[in-house]
């Protein structure tokens, strides 16, 4: 259980390393919601850009129960990125845990391949061409489970894996679902994995929603997980989710969204920064808050907006962060898009 305090000497400002976002750094799809955004390169130096689409027309919160994952090639990380396909077709396969939706793209290139870690769902059939109703909407939501792809190149072929690579543990603090991963190298070679977990509870929606930590040896697993929440709010069963977690040097940062602005003492929905010395003990940052719900676009005023989530980022050669992913709605009711925002003066 994390307790809320300052770290002394560990002090990344992440804040100040947030820069102007130029406009063409911005992806949208006319007809579609926009989510997520993970991004790596090929051998060849192009950027390829993973991200969760569904039909606008099915309302934002169709996220749930119609998302797919897609992806989209630039020559430079801010873009202009350009939509090229989706990475498989959903509801292709007869019977399967991920056979209907899939979403929360996060990219791995490990030993030259690239691995895909994703949440996963399945649900009743139902008209696709209208939203679904509240039952089918919550079936979906509980059976999210996360699974991994992997590839010899980002364009594909993928080859996913017949089960999860991270399910839930009945009766533990992450058995009724789970989703939102985010990996990294450690420095001794292994994989640890960071997730959003939701406990068993009253139905529909189930207990507590809180962030964990899982092991493995290798990219595809079999991940072993810590026993209890590595990030929780004690005032609040919704603590965190959408966290991103990385390795620089022999320390380890995560950014997290702040559900109550517990952590950040900001407004619901801010970014949080937490770190850690070994992968497994969190705090929050000595400079908690990550970022608001503002864009700063180059030459305009601050845009303050409704959501600005699922932080991703994108490393320089030196493994320094060098560009901010996340997925923006600016309102209720408008379309959902994905925005890059540099990290340092030039990319």
């Amino acid at each position: 259980m994390l307790i809320l305090k300052q770290l002394g000497e560990m002090c990344m400002n992440f804040q100040e390393m947030l820069r102007p976002v130029p406009v063409e750094a911005k992806f949208e799809l006319a007809g579609w919601h926009v989510w997520c955004g993970s991004m790596t390169r090929d051998a060849e130096g192009r950027y390829y850009l993973f991200y969760s689409r569904w039909p606008e027309s099915a309302g934002f919160e169709a996220w749930v129960t119609h998302s797919e994952i897609a992806y989209a090639v630039a020559d430079h990380p801010l873009g202009p990125f350009h939509h090229v396909d989706t990475i498989w077709t959903n509801r292709d396969r007869a019977a399967g845990w991920d056979r209907d939706v899939t979403h929360n793209p996060a990219i791995l290139r490990h030993d030259n391949r690239y691995y895909l870690y994703y949440m996963g769902t399945h649900g009743p059939e139902f008209d696709l061409d209208q939203p679904a109703d509240e039952a089918t909407w919550w079936a979906y939501r509980n059976h999210q489970r996360i699974g991994v792809a992997v590839a010899d190149h980002p364009a594909g072929p993928w080859t996913r894996g017949a089960s999860p690579v991270l399910d839930v543990s009945p009766g533990e603090w992450d058995g009724l679902l789970t989703s939102n991963p985010t990996v990294c190298e450690t420095p001794d070679g292994r994989i640890l994995m960071m997730y959003k977990g939701v406990a068993e509870g009253p139905p529909p929606k189930g207990g507590a929603v809180n962030a964990g930590i899982a092991f493995a040896d290798h990219p595809l697993g079999p991940f072993r997980k810590l026993p209890d929440p590595t990030v929780s709010n004690p005032t609040n069963d919704w603590a965190v989710e959408d966290p991103y977690v990385w390795c620089q040097g022999n320390h380890y940062y995560a950014l997290m969204k702040d559900f109550q602005g517990y952590f950040t003492q900001s407004e619901r929905g801010s970014v949080a920064l937490f770190e850690s010395s070994d992968g497994i003990s969190w705090l929050p940052s000595r400079h908690v808050l990550a970022f608001d719900l503002r864009i700063h676009w180059a030459h305009q005023e601050p845009q303050s907006v409704f959501r600005l989530e699922r932080p991703q980022l994108l490393f320089d050669d030196s493994g320094s962060p060098a560009v901010l992913l996340c997925a923006v709605l600016e309102r209720a009711g408008s379309r959902s898009y994905n925005i890059r925002i540099p990290l340092v003066e030039d990319l």
